[in-house]
Protein backbone atom coordinates (compact mmCIF):
# COMPACT_ATOMS: atom_id res chain seq x y z
CA UNK A 1 0.00 0.00 0.00
CA UNK A 2 1.44 3.60 -1.12
CA UNK A 3 0.26 6.28 0.89
CA UNK A 4 0.85 10.14 0.12
CA UNK A 5 -0.36 13.49 1.97
CA UNK A 6 -1.20 16.69 0.51
CA UNK A 7 -1.71 19.86 2.73
CA UNK A 8 -5.70 20.97 2.82
CA UNK A 9 -7.13 24.10 3.69
CA UNK A 10 -8.89 21.83 6.13
CA UNK A 11 -5.84 19.86 7.40
CA UNK A 12 -3.88 16.97 5.59
CA UNK A 13 -5.34 14.78 3.07
CA UNK A 14 -3.97 11.45 2.78
CA UNK A 15 -4.36 9.26 0.19
CA UNK A 16 -4.00 5.45 0.01
CA UNK A 17 -3.09 3.08 -3.23
CA UNK A 18 -4.62 -0.15 -2.43
CA UNK A 19 -5.68 -3.01 -5.21
CA UNK A 20 -8.99 -3.14 -3.15
CA UNK A 21 -10.99 -1.23 -0.65
CA UNK A 22 -13.40 -3.03 1.64
CA UNK A 23 -15.88 -0.22 3.28
CA UNK A 24 -17.14 -1.99 6.24
CA UNK A 25 -16.02 -4.14 9.04
CA UNK A 26 -18.27 -6.95 8.99
CA UNK A 27 -19.02 -9.94 8.33
CA UNK A 28 -18.95 -9.76 4.06
CA UNK A 29 -16.37 -7.01 4.50
CA UNK A 30 -13.85 -8.99 6.38
CA UNK A 31 -14.16 -12.38 4.50
CA UNK A 32 -13.55 -10.04 1.10
CA UNK A 33 -10.83 -8.81 3.09
CA UNK A 34 -9.33 -11.92 4.10
CA UNK A 35 -9.72 -13.95 0.78
CA UNK A 36 -7.85 -11.42 -1.45
CA UNK A 37 -5.42 -10.75 1.39
CA UNK A 38 -4.40 -14.25 1.52
CA UNK A 39 -3.93 -13.88 -1.94
CA UNK A 40 -0.85 -11.53 -1.57
CA UNK A 41 -2.65 -8.31 -2.59
CA UNK A 42 -3.36 -4.93 -0.76
CA UNK A 43 -6.38 -4.56 0.94
CA UNK A 44 -7.49 -1.73 3.36
CA UNK A 45 -11.20 -2.46 5.02
CA UNK A 46 -12.37 1.37 5.61
CA UNK A 47 -14.49 1.42 9.35
CA UNK A 48 -16.54 3.85 10.40
CA UNK A 49 -16.45 3.00 14.52
CA UNK A 50 -13.26 3.25 16.41
CA UNK A 51 -10.94 -0.12 16.92
CA UNK A 52 -12.89 -0.46 20.42
CA UNK A 53 -15.97 -0.62 19.17
CA UNK A 54 -15.45 -2.31 15.58
CA UNK A 55 -17.72 -5.63 15.45
CA UNK A 56 -20.23 -4.46 17.52
CA UNK A 57 -23.13 -5.04 15.13
CA UNK A 58 -27.21 -5.06 16.20
CA UNK A 59 -28.16 -8.93 15.80
CA UNK A 60 -30.16 -11.34 17.17
CA UNK A 61 -26.64 -12.80 17.98
CA UNK A 62 -28.28 -16.36 16.58
CA UNK A 63 -25.76 -18.42 13.75
CA UNK A 64 -26.50 -21.35 11.50
CA UNK A 65 -23.86 -23.76 9.73
CA UNK A 66 -20.93 -22.30 11.32
CA UNK A 67 -19.27 -25.40 10.39
CA UNK A 68 -19.61 -24.57 6.62
CA UNK A 69 -18.05 -21.75 6.85
CA UNK A 70 -15.73 -20.26 4.43
CA UNK A 71 -12.29 -21.30 5.12
CA UNK A 72 -10.36 -18.24 4.94
CA UNK A 73 -11.29 -17.47 8.39
CA UNK A 74 -11.55 -21.10 10.28
CA UNK A 75 -13.85 -21.47 12.38
CA UNK A 76 -11.50 -22.15 15.23
CA UNK A 77 -11.03 -18.41 15.05
CA UNK A 78 -14.57 -17.74 15.83
CA UNK A 79 -15.39 -20.75 18.05
CA UNK A 80 -14.85 -18.48 21.44
CA UNK A 81 -17.64 -16.11 20.99
CA UNK A 82 -20.12 -19.61 20.01
CA UNK A 83 -21.88 -18.81 23.34
CA UNK A 84 -24.37 -21.22 23.66
CA UNK A 85 -24.05 -24.98 21.06
CA UNK A 86 -26.94 -26.64 22.72
CA UNK A 87 -29.55 -24.53 20.98
CA UNK A 88 -30.86 -26.87 18.45
CA UNK A 89 -34.79 -25.75 17.71
CA UNK A 90 -37.20 -23.28 17.21
CA UNK A 91 -40.52 -21.86 19.07
CA UNK A 92 -43.14 -20.13 17.23
CA UNK A 93 -45.61 -18.46 19.89
CA UNK A 94 -48.80 -18.26 18.73
CA UNK A 95 -51.00 -16.62 21.75
CA UNK A 96 -54.16 -15.77 19.62
CA UNK A 97 -54.13 -19.63 18.62
CA UNK A 98 -52.88 -20.86 22.75
CA UNK A 99 -49.60 -22.80 20.82
CA UNK A 100 -46.40 -22.97 20.68
CA UNK A 101 -44.76 -24.59 17.45
CA UNK A 102 -41.33 -26.58 17.79
CA UNK A 103 -40.03 -25.85 14.42
CA UNK A 104 -36.65 -28.25 13.96
CA UNK A 105 -33.34 -26.25 12.47
CA UNK A 106 -31.54 -28.14 9.93
CA UNK A 107 -27.20 -27.99 10.22
CA UNK A 108 -25.22 -26.48 12.63
CA UNK A 109 -27.01 -24.09 15.58
CA UNK A 110 -25.41 -21.32 18.20
CA UNK A 111 -26.06 -18.48 19.89
CA UNK A 112 -23.28 -16.29 19.85
CA UNK A 113 -21.54 -13.01 21.54
CA UNK A 114 -21.96 -10.88 18.26
CA UNK A 115 -19.23 -8.12 19.57
CA UNK A 116 -16.54 -10.76 20.60
CA UNK A 117 -17.53 -12.66 16.65
CA UNK A 118 -17.12 -9.68 14.62
CA UNK A 119 -13.53 -8.97 16.87
CA UNK A 120 -12.37 -12.24 16.07
CA UNK A 121 -13.28 -11.98 12.50
CA UNK A 122 -11.49 -8.70 12.44
CA UNK A 123 -8.37 -10.34 13.72
CA UNK A 124 -8.97 -13.54 11.20
CA UNK A 125 -8.32 -10.67 8.10
CA UNK A 126 -5.99 -9.21 9.92
CA UNK A 127 -3.78 -12.37 9.81
CA UNK A 128 -4.44 -12.60 6.37
CA UNK A 129 -2.89 -9.36 5.87
CA UNK A 130 -5.70 -7.02 5.62
CA UNK A 131 -5.40 -3.59 6.90
CA UNK A 132 -7.81 -1.72 8.63
CA UNK A 133 -8.54 1.78 8.94
CA UNK A 134 -10.89 2.77 11.94
CA UNK A 135 -12.98 6.08 12.71
CA UNK A 136 -12.81 6.95 8.59
CA UNK A 137 -16.30 8.16 7.35
CA UNK A 138 -16.59 7.02 3.29
CA UNK A 139 -18.83 10.45 1.91
CA UNK A 140 -18.23 9.73 -1.66
CA UNK A 141 -17.49 7.13 -4.73
CA UNK A 142 -14.76 7.63 -6.85
CA UNK A 143 -15.35 7.06 -10.75
CA UNK A 144 -13.83 7.27 -14.28
CA UNK A 145 -15.17 9.51 -16.74
CA UNK A 146 -15.45 7.24 -19.43
CA UNK A 147 -18.48 4.85 -20.83
CA UNK A 148 -18.57 2.30 -18.73
CA UNK A 149 -17.38 4.81 -15.24
CA UNK A 150 -15.56 2.46 -13.23
CA UNK A 151 -15.37 2.93 -9.82
CA UNK A 152 -11.87 3.68 -8.77
CA UNK A 153 -12.02 4.33 -4.66
CA UNK A 154 -13.82 6.02 -1.72
CA UNK A 155 -13.12 9.30 0.06
CA UNK A 156 -14.31 10.79 3.15
CA UNK A 157 -12.82 12.15 6.84
CA UNK A 158 -10.54 10.06 8.77
CA UNK A 159 -10.02 10.98 12.26
CA UNK A 160 -11.01 14.56 11.15
CA UNK A 161 -9.26 15.08 8.32
CA UNK A 162 -9.65 14.39 4.27
CA UNK A 163 -8.72 10.92 2.92
CA UNK A 164 -8.59 9.18 -0.63
CA UNK A 165 -8.37 5.93 -1.11
CA UNK A 166 -7.45 4.85 -5.02
CA UNK A 167 -8.15 1.36 -5.70
CA UNK A 168 -8.51 -0.91 -8.36
CA UNK A 169 -11.60 -2.74 -6.74
CA UNK A 170 -13.98 -1.14 -4.16
CA UNK A 171 -16.14 -3.97 -2.55
CA UNK A 172 -19.43 -2.50 -0.55
CA UNK A 173 -20.05 -3.77 3.03
CA UNK A 174 -21.71 -0.93 4.03
CA UNK A 175 -24.97 -2.43 5.38
CA UNK A 176 -28.71 -1.80 4.65
CA UNK A 177 -29.30 0.99 2.40
CA UNK A 178 -25.30 1.75 2.23
CA UNK A 179 -24.50 5.32 1.12
CA UNK A 180 -22.21 4.11 -1.60
CA UNK A 181 -24.86 2.97 -3.73
CA UNK A 182 -26.55 6.43 -3.24
CA UNK A 183 -23.84 8.35 -3.98
CA UNK A 184 -22.28 6.18 -7.25
CA UNK A 185 -24.23 6.40 -10.42
CA UNK A 186 -24.59 2.86 -11.26
CA UNK A 187 -27.14 3.43 -14.02
CA UNK A 188 -25.81 2.50 -17.10
CA UNK A 189 -24.40 -1.14 -15.14
CA UNK A 190 -26.41 -4.12 -14.12
CA UNK A 191 -26.00 -3.28 -10.59
CA UNK A 192 -29.67 -3.43 -9.24
CA UNK A 193 -30.82 -0.28 -8.47
CA UNK A 194 -34.54 -1.28 -7.97
CA UNK A 195 -34.28 -0.08 -4.05
CA UNK A 196 -36.19 1.11 -1.53
CA UNK A 197 -36.93 1.93 2.62
CA UNK A 198 -39.94 -0.06 2.19
CA UNK A 199 -38.00 -3.49 1.61
CA UNK A 200 -36.39 -3.01 4.54
CA UNK A 201 -37.02 -3.73 8.36
CA UNK A 202 -36.25 -1.81 11.44
CA UNK A 203 -35.00 -3.69 14.75
CA UNK A 204 -33.92 -3.12 17.94
CA UNK A 205 -32.53 -5.47 20.45
CA UNK A 206 -31.41 -5.89 24.24
CA UNK A 207 -28.93 -8.29 25.83
CA UNK A 208 -30.51 -9.44 29.45
CA UNK A 209 -29.19 -10.77 32.30
CA UNK A 210 -32.10 -12.49 34.52
CA UNK A 211 -31.90 -14.46 37.52
CA UNK A 212 -32.92 -17.68 37.16
CA UNK A 213 -31.97 -19.89 33.70
CA UNK A 214 -34.48 -20.00 31.25
CA UNK A 215 -36.46 -22.87 30.36
CA UNK A 216 -36.03 -22.84 26.62
CA UNK A 217 -32.07 -22.34 26.93
CA UNK A 218 -31.70 -25.32 23.87
CA UNK A 219 -33.96 -22.81 21.68
CA UNK A 220 -34.80 -19.99 19.55
CA UNK A 221 -38.26 -18.31 20.45
CA UNK A 222 -40.08 -16.23 18.38
CA UNK A 223 -43.69 -14.81 18.95
CA UNK A 224 -45.74 -12.18 16.28
CA UNK A 225 -45.83 -8.50 17.33
CA UNK A 226 -49.59 -7.21 16.93
CA UNK A 227 -49.24 -6.84 13.32
CA UNK A 228 -48.32 -8.91 10.47
CA UNK A 229 -45.03 -7.55 9.13
CA UNK A 230 -43.46 -8.07 12.24
CA UNK A 231 -41.87 -10.98 15.74
CA UNK A 232 -40.21 -10.49 18.37
CA UNK A 233 -37.31 -13.01 19.60
CA UNK A 234 -35.80 -14.47 22.65
CA UNK A 235 -32.38 -16.18 21.72
CA UNK A 236 -30.36 -17.73 24.92
CA UNK A 237 -26.62 -16.52 24.56
CA UNK A 238 -26.29 -18.63 27.72
CA UNK A 239 -29.25 -20.12 30.45
CA UNK A 240 -29.39 -16.58 32.01
CA UNK A 241 -28.02 -14.19 29.20
CA UNK A 242 -30.96 -13.27 26.68
CA UNK A 243 -30.67 -11.66 23.70
CA UNK A 244 -34.31 -9.88 22.86
CA UNK A 245 -35.71 -8.08 20.32
CA UNK A 246 -38.30 -7.23 17.72
CA UNK A 247 -38.67 -5.68 14.18
CA UNK A 248 -41.08 -4.70 11.61
CA UNK A 249 -41.39 -4.20 7.86
CA UNK A 250 -40.86 -0.94 7.18
CA UNK A 251 -44.29 -0.25 4.91
CA UNK A 252 -46.03 -0.64 7.82
CA UNK A 253 -46.78 2.02 10.31
CA UNK A 254 -44.10 2.55 12.63
CA UNK A 255 -43.49 1.13 16.01
CA UNK A 256 -42.09 2.58 19.16
CA UNK A 257 -40.01 -0.35 19.19
CA UNK A 258 -38.17 0.27 22.66
CA UNK A 259 -41.55 1.12 24.50
CA UNK A 260 -43.31 -2.44 22.66
CA UNK A 261 -40.34 -4.48 23.69
CA UNK A 262 -40.86 -3.34 26.84
CA UNK A 263 -44.14 -3.67 27.00
CA UNK A 264 -43.50 -7.09 25.89
CA UNK A 265 -40.85 -8.05 28.88
CA UNK A 266 -43.33 -6.90 31.13
CA UNK A 267 -45.48 -9.84 30.81
CA UNK A 268 -42.80 -12.75 31.05
CA UNK A 269 -42.01 -13.46 33.94
CA UNK A 270 -38.30 -14.95 33.17
CA UNK A 271 -37.61 -11.05 32.97
CA UNK A 272 -38.39 -9.88 35.96
CA UNK A 273 -35.44 -7.66 37.07
CA UNK A 274 -33.31 -8.48 34.61
CA UNK A 275 -30.78 -5.81 33.90
CA UNK A 276 -29.63 -4.30 30.46
CA UNK A 277 -26.34 -4.79 28.91
CA UNK A 278 -26.47 -3.95 25.72
CA UNK A 279 -29.02 -2.44 23.54
CA UNK A 280 -28.90 -1.44 19.92
CA UNK A 281 -30.72 -0.73 16.64
CA UNK A 282 -30.11 -1.27 13.64
CA UNK A 283 -32.34 -1.39 9.88
CA UNK A 284 -31.97 -4.79 8.35
CA UNK A 285 -33.19 -6.05 4.33
CA UNK A 286 -36.53 -8.22 4.44
CA UNK A 287 -36.11 -8.63 0.26
CA UNK A 288 -34.80 -10.25 -1.98
CA UNK A 289 -31.12 -10.38 -2.84
CA UNK A 290 -29.84 -7.49 -5.45
CA UNK A 291 -30.35 -8.54 -8.99
CA UNK A 292 -27.04 -8.41 -9.43
CA UNK A 293 -24.65 -6.67 -7.19
CA UNK A 294 -21.88 -5.89 -9.67
CA UNK A 295 -20.84 -2.89 -11.75
CA UNK A 296 -17.34 -1.61 -13.23
CA UNK A 297 -14.98 -1.85 -10.31
CA UNK A 298 -17.86 -2.31 -7.45
CA UNK A 299 -19.00 -4.56 -5.91
CA UNK A 300 -21.63 -5.22 -2.65
CA UNK A 301 -21.70 -7.73 -0.27
CA UNK A 302 -23.90 -8.84 2.66
CA UNK A 303 -26.77 -6.86 4.03
CA UNK A 304 -25.20 -3.91 1.40
CA UNK A 305 -27.04 -6.56 -1.41
CA UNK A 306 -29.69 -7.69 1.38
CA UNK A 307 -28.18 -11.23 1.53
CA UNK A 308 -30.46 -12.09 4.45
CA UNK A 309 -33.24 -14.98 4.66
CA UNK A 310 -36.10 -12.74 4.64
CA UNK A 311 -38.49 -14.31 6.91
CA UNK A 312 -35.58 -14.98 9.36
CA UNK A 313 -33.27 -12.30 9.09
CA UNK A 314 -30.36 -14.19 9.47
CA UNK A 315 -27.57 -12.88 7.74
CA UNK A 316 -24.32 -13.84 8.68
CA UNK A 317 -24.07 -17.63 6.68
CA UNK A 318 -25.07 -15.10 3.35
CA UNK A 319 -23.13 -12.83 4.29
CA UNK A 320 -19.73 -14.86 5.01
CA UNK A 321 -19.86 -16.64 1.50
CA UNK A 322 -20.65 -13.77 -0.28
CA UNK A 323 -17.76 -12.01 1.31
CA UNK A 324 -15.60 -14.79 0.19
CA UNK A 325 -17.24 -15.39 -3.36
CA UNK A 326 -16.37 -11.15 -4.20
CA UNK A 327 -13.53 -11.58 -2.87
CA UNK A 328 -12.73 -14.41 -5.33
CA UNK A 329 -13.85 -12.27 -8.02
CA UNK A 330 -12.06 -9.38 -7.31
CA UNK A 331 -8.59 -11.62 -7.41
CA UNK A 332 -9.92 -12.92 -10.98
CA UNK A 333 -9.94 -9.28 -12.24
CA UNK A 334 -6.80 -8.21 -10.52
CA UNK A 335 -4.76 -11.04 -12.29
CA UNK A 336 -6.53 -9.99 -15.30
CA UNK A 337 -5.97 -6.34 -14.63
CA UNK A 338 -9.62 -6.39 -16.02
CA UNK A 339 -12.37 -5.32 -13.34
CA UNK A 340 -15.22 -5.00 -15.79
CA UNK A 341 -18.92 -6.74 -15.39
CA UNK A 342 -18.30 -9.84 -17.05
CA UNK A 343 -14.87 -10.61 -15.16
CA UNK A 344 -16.56 -9.81 -11.60
CA UNK A 345 -20.22 -11.61 -13.03
CA UNK A 346 -19.19 -15.00 -11.39
CA UNK A 347 -19.68 -13.18 -7.91
CA UNK A 348 -23.32 -13.15 -9.01
CA UNK A 349 -23.72 -16.45 -10.42
CA UNK A 350 -21.99 -18.02 -7.28
CA UNK A 351 -24.27 -15.98 -4.95
CA UNK A 352 -27.57 -17.16 -6.73
CA UNK A 353 -26.47 -20.24 -7.23
CA UNK A 354 -25.89 -21.08 -3.44
CA UNK A 355 -28.82 -18.84 -1.58
CA UNK A 356 -30.04 -15.86 -3.92
CA UNK A 357 -32.58 -18.13 -5.23
CA UNK A 358 -33.51 -19.95 -2.56
CA UNK A 359 -33.91 -16.12 -0.74
CA UNK A 360 -35.74 -14.76 -3.20
CA UNK A 361 -38.23 -17.40 -3.27
CA UNK A 362 -38.47 -17.08 1.01
CA UNK A 363 -38.95 -13.61 0.19
CA UNK A 364 -42.31 -14.64 -1.60
CA UNK A 365 -43.88 -15.56 1.96
CA UNK A 366 -43.00 -11.91 3.02
CA UNK A 367 -45.12 -10.82 0.55
CA UNK A 368 -48.19 -12.82 1.02
CA UNK A 369 -48.07 -12.11 4.76
CA UNK A 370 -48.58 -8.43 3.92
CA UNK A 371 -52.20 -9.53 2.21
CA UNK A 372 -53.34 -11.47 5.14
CA UNK A 373 -55.02 -10.25 8.51
CA UNK A 374 -52.99 -11.42 11.30
CA UNK A 375 -55.25 -13.65 12.67
CA UNK A 376 -55.37 -15.55 9.71
CA UNK A 377 -51.94 -15.81 9.38
CA UNK A 378 -51.29 -17.47 12.75
CA UNK A 379 -53.69 -19.60 12.09
CA UNK A 380 -52.23 -21.08 9.25
CA UNK A 381 -48.95 -20.99 10.84
CA UNK A 382 -50.47 -22.89 13.82
CA UNK A 383 -52.25 -25.82 11.22
CA UNK A 384 -48.85 -26.40 9.26
CA UNK A 385 -46.94 -29.23 9.97
CA UNK A 386 -43.79 -28.11 11.91
CA UNK A 387 -40.97 -30.03 9.82
CA UNK A 388 -42.20 -29.26 6.48
CA UNK A 389 -42.85 -25.23 7.78
CA UNK A 390 -39.01 -25.56 8.75
CA UNK A 391 -38.35 -27.65 5.18
CA UNK A 392 -39.95 -23.96 3.71
CA UNK A 393 -37.97 -21.40 5.84
CA UNK A 394 -34.45 -22.82 5.88
CA UNK A 395 -34.72 -24.91 2.12
CA UNK A 396 -37.34 -22.94 0.39
CA UNK A 397 -38.88 -25.53 -1.00
CA UNK A 398 -40.79 -28.61 1.07
CA UNK A 399 -43.08 -31.11 -0.22
CA UNK A 400 -46.49 -31.90 0.59
CA UNK A 401 -48.22 -34.83 -0.10
CA UNK A 402 -52.50 -35.74 0.16
CA UNK A 403 -52.32 -36.47 3.37
CA UNK A 404 -50.62 -33.71 4.92
CA UNK A 405 -53.15 -31.41 3.26
CA UNK A 406 -56.10 -32.89 4.18
CA UNK A 407 -54.51 -32.80 7.70
CA UNK A 408 -53.27 -28.84 7.68
CA UNK A 409 -57.06 -28.42 5.94
CA UNK A 410 -58.83 -30.44 8.86
CA UNK A 411 -56.74 -27.93 11.58
CA UNK A 412 -57.27 -24.54 9.39
CA UNK A 413 -60.91 -25.05 9.27
CA UNK A 414 -62.63 -21.85 9.19
CA UNK A 415 -59.35 -20.10 7.29
CA UNK A 416 -59.65 -22.37 4.20
CA UNK A 417 -59.59 -19.36 1.70
CA UNK A 418 -56.12 -18.41 3.53
CA UNK A 419 -54.78 -22.14 3.46
CA UNK A 420 -55.85 -22.45 -0.25
CA UNK A 421 -54.12 -19.12 -1.38
CA UNK A 422 -50.71 -20.15 0.43
CA UNK A 423 -50.94 -23.65 -0.98
CA UNK A 424 -50.66 -21.90 -4.48
CA UNK A 425 -48.50 -19.18 -3.85
CA UNK A 426 -45.94 -21.78 -2.55
CA UNK A 427 -46.60 -23.36 -5.78
CA UNK A 428 -45.19 -20.17 -7.13
CA UNK A 429 -42.53 -19.90 -4.96
CA UNK A 430 -41.16 -23.19 -5.99
CA UNK A 431 -41.61 -21.98 -9.43
CA UNK A 432 -39.29 -18.64 -8.70
CA UNK A 433 -36.89 -21.05 -7.25
CA UNK A 434 -36.87 -23.21 -10.66
CA UNK A 435 -36.09 -20.27 -12.23
CA UNK A 436 -33.18 -19.02 -10.24
CA UNK A 437 -31.68 -22.27 -10.98
CA UNK A 438 -30.84 -20.40 -14.58
CA UNK A 439 -29.54 -17.32 -13.76
CA UNK A 440 -27.39 -16.66 -16.21
CA UNK A 441 -23.54 -17.33 -16.25
CA UNK A 442 -22.88 -14.43 -18.30
CA UNK A 443 -24.19 -10.55 -18.43
CA UNK A 444 -25.52 -11.34 -21.70
CA UNK A 445 -28.69 -12.83 -20.54
CA UNK A 446 -29.41 -10.94 -17.80
CA UNK A 447 -32.06 -9.09 -19.05
CA UNK A 448 -33.93 -11.68 -20.37
CA UNK A 449 -33.82 -13.69 -17.33
CA UNK A 450 -35.05 -10.74 -15.21
CA UNK A 451 -37.68 -9.75 -17.64
CA UNK A 452 -39.36 -13.70 -17.18
CA UNK A 453 -38.32 -13.14 -13.05
CA UNK A 454 -40.80 -10.14 -13.32
CA UNK A 455 -43.78 -12.32 -15.30
CA UNK A 456 -43.75 -14.79 -12.28
CA UNK A 457 -43.77 -12.18 -9.75
CA UNK A 458 -46.65 -10.26 -11.15
CA UNK A 459 -48.31 -13.85 -11.11
CA UNK A 460 -47.48 -14.13 -6.98
CA UNK A 461 -48.79 -10.42 -6.47
CA UNK A 462 -52.08 -11.57 -8.33
CA UNK A 463 -52.53 -14.47 -6.79
CA UNK A 464 -52.14 -13.00 -2.99
CA UNK A 465 -53.66 -9.23 -3.61
CA UNK A 466 -50.57 -8.25 -2.32
CA UNK A 467 -49.22 -4.78 -3.39
CA UNK A 468 -46.02 -5.04 -5.82
CA UNK A 469 -43.07 -4.98 -3.75
CA UNK A 470 -40.36 -4.01 -6.23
Amino acid sequence: MSTDEVGTTTGTRQTHEVNVAVVGAGTSGCYAAATIAAAGYDVVVVERKTAEEAGHIACGDALKGADEFPEVIPKSKISPSLTNTVVDHGQFEIPAEDAVLDIPVPGELAVIDRKLFGELLIEGAEESGAEFHYDTVVQNVLQDDDDDGRVTGVTGIRKGDPVHYDADLVIDGAGALSILQDEADLSDATFDTNVRFSQFSSAYREILEVDEPVDYHDALVFKPTQRAAGYLWYFPRTRTEINVGLGFQMTEEPMKLVDDLKKDLHDRPEFRNATVKDKLGAALPTRRPYDSATAPGFMSVGDAAAHVNPTTGGGIAGAAYAGTYAGDAAIDALEREDASEDVLWSYNSRVMEHFGGRYAALDVYNIFTTAYDLDDLMALLASLPADKLSEQLYDGKAEIGLKLKLRTAIKSFGHWGTLYDFYRTKLLADRLTEHYEDYPDVPDGFESWRAERDEIMEDIYETTGAEAKY
